[in-house]
């Protein structure tokens, strides 16, 4: 089965607005047959605190640094809405461009 993640802005958003358009984004990945990667990272080992014990200097660069990993696994890469607003969001596609990813966008 194909895999894709996800690209999704999150700055200045509330938690529903977040997993309102991830929900979307997934059901139309499904929909096309795509298995989704997980780029959205929630477990306590990246809670603040956590990377902060760990050292992290640059938190938005961490989760960044792990959605490109995630995304090595990828065949695809969807971009949400507003993505090109999105300094983390840029670079992902940027980076599933020169590595040739499909790339999909929100309708």
């Amino acid at each position: 089965m194909k895999k894709a993640m996800l690209s999704q802005p999150m700055a200045g958003k509330t938690d529903e607005e977040i997993v309102a358009t991830r929900e979307q984004a997934i059901k139309a990945l499904t929909e096309r047959g795509f298995e989704i990667v997980n780029t959205l990272f929630t477990d306590e080992w990246y809670s603040k605190a956590s990377m902060t014990e760990r050292g992290v200097e640059n938190i938005p660069l961490c989760f960044l640094a792990k959605s490109l990993e995630n995304m090595s696994l990828c065949h695809a890469a969807y971009f949400c809405k507003g993505w090109e607003n999105a300094r983390g969001c840029k670079l992902e596609h940027e980076a599933a461009k020169a590595y040739g990813l499909e790339i999909i966008y929100e309708e």
